[in-house]
Protein backbone atom coordinates (compact mmCIF):
# COMPACT_ATOMS: atom_id res chain seq x y z
CA UNK A 1 0.00 0.00 0.00
CA UNK A 2 1.30 3.46 -0.91
CA UNK A 3 1.89 5.84 1.96
CA UNK A 4 0.61 8.76 -0.15
CA UNK A 5 -2.72 9.13 -1.92
CA UNK A 6 -3.39 12.12 -4.16
CA UNK A 7 -6.66 12.96 -5.85
CA UNK A 8 -6.33 15.40 -8.75
CA UNK A 9 -9.36 16.64 -10.64
CA UNK A 10 -8.66 17.06 -14.33
CA UNK A 11 -5.48 14.96 -14.38
CA UNK A 12 -6.11 14.00 -17.99
CA UNK A 13 -4.23 17.03 -19.33
CA UNK A 14 -2.73 20.44 -18.68
CA UNK A 15 -1.63 21.39 -15.17
CA UNK A 16 -3.53 18.46 -13.67
CA UNK A 17 -1.54 15.96 -15.69
CA UNK A 18 1.67 17.84 -14.89
CA UNK A 19 0.88 17.59 -11.17
CA UNK A 20 0.22 13.86 -11.47
CA UNK A 21 3.44 13.23 -13.35
CA UNK A 22 5.66 15.29 -11.03
CA UNK A 23 4.28 14.30 -7.63
CA UNK A 24 7.33 14.32 -5.34
CA UNK A 25 6.35 11.26 -3.29
CA UNK A 26 7.78 7.99 -4.63
CA UNK A 27 5.09 5.43 -5.30
CA UNK A 28 2.27 7.89 -4.67
CA UNK A 29 -1.16 6.60 -5.62
CA UNK A 30 -2.75 9.06 -8.04
CA UNK A 31 -6.51 9.11 -8.55
CA UNK A 32 -7.80 11.16 -11.47
CA UNK A 33 -11.21 12.79 -11.07
CA UNK A 34 -12.55 13.54 -14.52
CA UNK A 35 -15.15 12.99 -17.22
CA UNK A 36 -12.53 10.91 -19.07
CA UNK A 37 -10.46 7.96 -17.93
CA UNK A 38 -6.71 8.32 -17.91
CA UNK A 39 -4.74 5.37 -19.27
CA UNK A 40 -2.10 5.56 -16.55
CA UNK A 41 -4.06 6.54 -13.44
CA UNK A 42 -7.05 5.28 -11.54
CA UNK A 43 -10.07 7.35 -12.46
CA UNK A 44 -13.28 8.30 -10.70
CA UNK A 45 -15.69 9.56 -13.33
CA UNK A 46 -17.60 12.73 -12.56
CA UNK A 47 -18.75 15.89 -14.30
CA UNK A 48 -18.23 19.36 -12.85
CA UNK A 49 -21.46 20.55 -14.42
CA UNK A 50 -23.56 17.72 -12.93
CA UNK A 51 -24.00 17.82 -9.14
CA UNK A 52 -25.46 14.30 -9.18
CA UNK A 53 -21.98 12.95 -10.02
CA UNK A 54 -20.21 14.60 -7.09
CA UNK A 55 -21.23 11.74 -4.79
CA UNK A 56 -18.83 9.42 -6.63
CA UNK A 57 -15.95 11.69 -5.63
CA UNK A 58 -17.13 11.87 -2.04
CA UNK A 59 -17.49 8.09 -1.95
CA UNK A 60 -13.89 7.74 -3.16
CA UNK A 61 -12.63 10.06 -0.39
CA UNK A 62 -14.60 8.21 2.26
CA UNK A 63 -13.77 4.70 1.05
CA UNK A 64 -10.04 5.23 0.63
CA UNK A 65 -9.58 7.15 3.89
CA UNK A 66 -11.79 5.02 6.14
CA UNK A 67 -8.86 2.86 7.25
CA UNK A 68 -5.98 4.80 5.73
CA UNK A 69 -2.68 4.04 7.48
CA UNK A 70 -0.35 6.04 5.24
CA UNK A 71 1.53 9.30 5.69
CA UNK A 72 -0.45 11.80 3.63
CA UNK A 73 -3.66 12.36 1.72
CA UNK A 74 -3.95 15.32 -0.65
CA UNK A 75 -6.75 16.59 -2.88
CA UNK A 76 -5.92 19.07 -5.64
CA UNK A 77 -8.99 20.54 -7.27
CA UNK A 78 -7.63 21.63 -10.62
CA UNK A 79 -10.45 20.99 -13.11
CA UNK A 80 -12.39 23.86 -14.63
CA UNK A 81 -15.10 24.44 -17.18
CA UNK A 82 -14.28 26.71 -20.12
CA UNK A 83 -17.10 29.06 -20.95
CA UNK A 84 -16.69 32.47 -22.55
CA UNK A 85 -19.15 35.22 -23.32
CA UNK A 86 -20.58 38.42 -21.96
CA UNK A 87 -23.19 38.18 -19.23
CA UNK A 88 -26.75 37.90 -20.59
CA UNK A 89 -25.47 37.21 -24.12
CA UNK A 90 -24.65 33.51 -23.78
CA UNK A 91 -27.03 30.57 -23.67
CA UNK A 92 -28.55 30.54 -20.16
CA UNK A 93 -28.08 26.79 -19.79
CA UNK A 94 -24.39 27.14 -20.66
CA UNK A 95 -24.05 30.05 -18.23
CA UNK A 96 -25.60 27.99 -15.44
CA UNK A 97 -23.23 25.09 -16.17
CA UNK A 98 -20.22 27.40 -15.91
CA UNK A 99 -21.38 28.79 -12.58
CA UNK A 100 -22.05 25.31 -11.21
CA UNK A 101 -18.70 23.94 -12.39
CA UNK A 102 -16.41 26.80 -11.44
CA UNK A 103 -18.10 28.46 -8.46
CA UNK A 104 -20.09 25.72 -6.74
CA UNK A 105 -18.20 22.48 -7.43
CA UNK A 106 -14.90 23.52 -5.79
CA UNK A 107 -16.64 24.29 -2.50
CA UNK A 108 -18.70 21.10 -2.46
CA UNK A 109 -15.78 18.85 -3.42
CA UNK A 110 -13.50 20.56 -0.90
CA UNK A 111 -16.11 20.04 1.79
CA UNK A 112 -16.42 16.35 0.92
CA UNK A 113 -12.66 15.87 1.24
CA UNK A 114 -12.49 17.65 4.59
CA UNK A 115 -15.32 15.46 5.89
CA UNK A 116 -13.38 12.32 4.93
CA UNK A 117 -9.90 13.07 6.30
CA UNK A 118 -8.96 11.96 9.81
CA UNK A 119 -6.15 12.66 12.28
CA UNK A 120 -3.02 10.54 12.20
CA UNK A 121 -1.59 11.56 8.84
CA UNK A 122 -0.86 14.71 6.88
CA UNK A 123 -3.87 15.92 4.92
CA UNK A 124 -4.06 18.84 2.54
CA UNK A 125 -6.38 20.52 0.09
CA UNK A 126 -5.33 22.66 -2.87
CA UNK A 127 -7.88 24.80 -4.70
CA UNK A 128 -6.52 25.94 -8.05
CA UNK A 129 -7.21 29.61 -8.57
CA UNK A 130 -6.19 32.18 -11.15
CA UNK A 131 -5.17 35.80 -11.62
CA UNK A 132 -8.85 36.15 -12.56
CA UNK A 133 -9.52 36.25 -8.82
CA UNK A 134 -8.10 39.78 -8.71
CA UNK A 135 -8.27 41.01 -12.31
CA UNK A 136 -11.45 41.55 -14.31
CA UNK A 137 -11.46 39.72 -17.64
CA UNK A 138 -14.52 40.75 -19.69
CA UNK A 139 -16.11 37.67 -21.18
CA UNK A 140 -15.36 35.53 -18.12
CA UNK A 141 -17.28 37.32 -15.37
CA UNK A 142 -18.57 34.17 -13.67
CA UNK A 143 -15.11 32.58 -13.79
CA UNK A 144 -13.52 35.66 -12.20
CA UNK A 145 -16.16 35.67 -9.48
CA UNK A 146 -15.71 31.94 -8.95
CA UNK A 147 -11.96 32.19 -8.38
CA UNK A 148 -12.35 35.16 -6.02
CA UNK A 149 -14.93 33.15 -4.11
CA UNK A 150 -12.69 30.09 -3.93
CA UNK A 151 -9.84 32.13 -2.47
CA UNK A 152 -12.10 33.62 0.21
CA UNK A 153 -13.47 30.14 0.95
CA UNK A 154 -9.89 28.96 1.55
CA UNK A 155 -9.18 31.83 3.92
CA UNK A 156 -12.36 31.20 5.89
CA UNK A 157 -11.90 27.43 6.02
CA UNK A 158 -8.32 27.79 7.27
CA UNK A 159 -9.66 29.78 10.22
CA UNK A 160 -12.43 27.27 10.86
CA UNK A 161 -10.00 24.34 10.88
CA UNK A 162 -7.72 26.20 13.27
CA UNK A 163 -10.66 26.96 15.56
CA UNK A 164 -11.42 23.24 15.74
CA UNK A 165 -7.81 22.24 16.27
CA UNK A 166 -7.61 20.38 12.97
CA UNK A 167 -4.22 20.11 11.26
CA UNK A 168 -5.36 19.79 7.63
CA UNK A 169 -3.75 22.48 5.51
CA UNK A 170 -5.71 24.34 2.81
CA UNK A 171 -4.32 26.70 0.20
CA UNK A 172 -5.24 28.30 -3.11
CA UNK A 173 -2.81 28.47 -6.04
CA UNK A 174 -2.53 30.97 -8.87
CA UNK A 175 -0.17 29.11 -11.23
CA UNK A 176 0.77 31.97 -13.54
CA UNK A 177 0.55 31.86 -17.32
CA UNK A 178 0.64 28.20 -18.36
CA UNK A 179 0.50 27.06 -21.99
CA UNK A 180 -2.15 24.34 -21.84
CA UNK A 181 -4.71 23.09 -24.38
CA UNK A 182 -7.25 25.20 -22.52
CA UNK A 183 -5.15 28.33 -22.95
CA UNK A 184 -4.80 27.64 -26.66
CA UNK A 185 -8.56 27.19 -26.93
CA UNK A 186 -9.21 30.50 -25.17
CA UNK A 187 -6.84 32.26 -27.56
CA UNK A 188 -9.08 31.25 -30.46
CA UNK A 189 -12.19 32.91 -29.04
CA UNK A 190 -13.50 35.99 -30.79
CA UNK A 191 -12.09 39.17 -29.19
CA UNK A 192 -15.64 40.49 -29.23
CA UNK A 193 -16.56 37.86 -26.63
CA UNK A 194 -13.19 37.73 -24.87
CA UNK A 195 -10.96 40.78 -25.44
CA UNK A 196 -7.89 39.11 -23.88
CA UNK A 197 -7.89 36.47 -26.63
CA UNK A 198 -5.70 38.54 -28.95
CA UNK A 199 -3.08 39.00 -26.25
CA UNK A 200 -3.20 35.30 -25.40
CA UNK A 201 -2.60 34.42 -29.03
CA UNK A 202 0.35 36.82 -29.25
CA UNK A 203 1.98 35.51 -26.07
CA UNK A 204 1.54 31.89 -27.15
CA UNK A 205 3.05 32.66 -30.55
CA UNK A 206 6.07 34.37 -28.99
CA UNK A 207 6.47 32.78 -25.56
CA UNK A 208 8.86 34.40 -23.15
CA UNK A 209 10.03 33.33 -19.69
CA UNK A 210 6.63 34.28 -18.26
CA UNK A 211 5.00 31.42 -20.16
CA UNK A 212 5.24 28.13 -18.30
CA UNK A 213 4.84 24.58 -19.49
CA UNK A 214 2.45 22.45 -17.46
CA UNK A 215 5.34 20.41 -16.12
CA UNK A 216 7.29 23.49 -15.00
CA UNK A 217 4.20 24.98 -13.36
CA UNK A 218 3.48 21.70 -11.59
CA UNK A 219 7.01 21.42 -10.22
CA UNK A 220 6.82 24.99 -8.92
CA UNK A 221 3.57 24.18 -7.15
CA UNK A 222 4.89 21.00 -5.54
CA UNK A 223 8.06 22.79 -4.43
CA UNK A 224 6.00 25.56 -2.83
CA UNK A 225 3.74 23.06 -1.09
CA UNK A 226 6.76 21.50 0.56
CA UNK A 227 7.55 24.68 2.50
CA UNK A 228 4.64 27.13 2.15
CA UNK A 229 1.48 25.03 2.28
CA UNK A 230 0.28 26.88 5.39
CA UNK A 231 -0.09 30.10 3.39
CA UNK A 232 -3.63 30.83 2.15
CA UNK A 233 -2.42 31.73 -1.34
CA UNK A 234 0.55 30.69 -3.46
CA UNK A 235 1.04 32.62 -6.69
CA UNK A 236 3.52 32.48 -9.50
CA UNK A 237 4.53 34.39 -12.61
CA UNK A 238 2.46 36.88 -14.55
CA UNK A 239 -1.07 37.20 -15.80
CA UNK A 240 -2.14 38.28 -19.28
CA UNK A 241 -4.50 41.17 -19.81
CA UNK A 242 -5.80 42.85 -22.93
CA UNK A 243 -3.15 45.54 -22.43
CA UNK A 244 -0.19 43.36 -21.48
CA UNK A 245 1.06 41.32 -18.54
CA UNK A 246 0.80 41.97 -14.83
CA UNK A 247 1.79 40.28 -11.61
CA UNK A 248 -0.46 37.22 -11.05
Amino acid sequence: MSDTIIWISGATGGIGLGLAQTAPYPGARIINLSRRRHPDYETVLFDLTDPATYAAVGDSFTRELADFKGKRAIFIHNALYDSVGYVSETDPVEAAKAIQANAVAPLILGDLFLRAVKPGYESGLVQMSSAAARMAYPGTASYCAAKAGVEMWVRSVKQELADRGRSTWVTAVRPGFVATPGTVKMAQVSPRDYPAAAMLKEVLANPGPEVYTAEFAARQIWDALETRKDEPLLFFGTAVTASGTARA
